[in-house]
């Protein structure tokens, strides 16, 4: 399930946008605050032929599917 949207809300809380049309808010801190310092979530785009998460210019990204399934079963809330 491709990422195709996302808006940084504070921190490491994400509203994600995936190709099924789901909108999900979700505290990404627990998945990636171990790779990811809080200073490097500007770095944040999407990888339009893959459509997973990536921070520092690809060096770290997370796979659509995984990020599918932690934002399902860690919203913070539904819009």
């Amino acid at each position: 399930m491709k990422l195709i949207r996302f808006e940084q809300r504070g921190g490491y809380v994400f509203s994600l946008t995936f190709a099924n049309g789901t909108v999900v808010e979700t505290d990404l801190a627990p998945l990636i605050a171990e790779h990811v310092v809080a200073t490097d979530l500007a770095t944040a785009q999407i990888d339009q032929e893959w459509g997973c998460l990536q921070f520092n210019d690809g060096k770290i990204d997370i796979e659509p599917q995984t990020l599918y399934r932690w934002a399902e079963s860690h919203h913070l809330c539904h819009h």
